[in-house]
This record gives structure tokens, sequence and C-alpha cells, in this order.
């Protein structure tokens, strides 16, 4: 399955890609799964598109938000009292 797609130009500090030690190649990488990973955790997009923006396979996308300390899986309080009562 093709996906279109649109681009970006983003200007970066020298500054930036030095003290991250990455190519500006490696920095674009980083920048799209940051956003997706943001994006995801604000509840902007779902599992799936926040991959298509980071540009991995869904399960690698969810597996990368522990490094960020995001949660895989959201429940709301109710799901939560839900699930302690049947505990």
């Amino acid at each position: 399955m093709s996906v279109k797609t649109n681009e970006v130009t983003l200007s970066i500090p020298e500054e930036t890609l030095l003290a991250l030690k990455l190519t500006p190649a490696g920095v674009a990488d980083e920048l799209r799964l940051a956003a997706a990973v943001k994006l995801f955790e604000l509840g902007r997009l779902s599992s799936g598109a926040a991959a298509l923006l980071a540009g991995v396979p869904r399960p690698v996308f969810l597996a990368k938000l522990a490094d960020y300390g995001v949660p895989t899986f959201r429940l709301s309080e109710a799901e939560v009292a839900e699930d302690a009562a049947r505990a």
C-alpha cells in the first residue's frame, strides 16, 4: 500500500546537530519520532497514524513509547476503577 506524503522543511541550527551528535537525516528521524509520540500522547493521532508519521511499523512505535515515558494504553479513571473492582 502506498501512502501519499508531503514534505516539510525545517531549519535546524548547526549547534543543535552538533549537540545531538546526529546527521541531518538522523535529526529528521528523531524529530519525526518525537512529534509522533507527543501527538499520540495528546490523543491527536492514533498509534497507527503516529507510526506512519514516525516512519516505523506500529509494533516498533508502540515499543518506542516506553523510551519517552508514554504509556502504550490509556485507561480512564472509570475504566481503572472498573478493572480494580473485578480484581
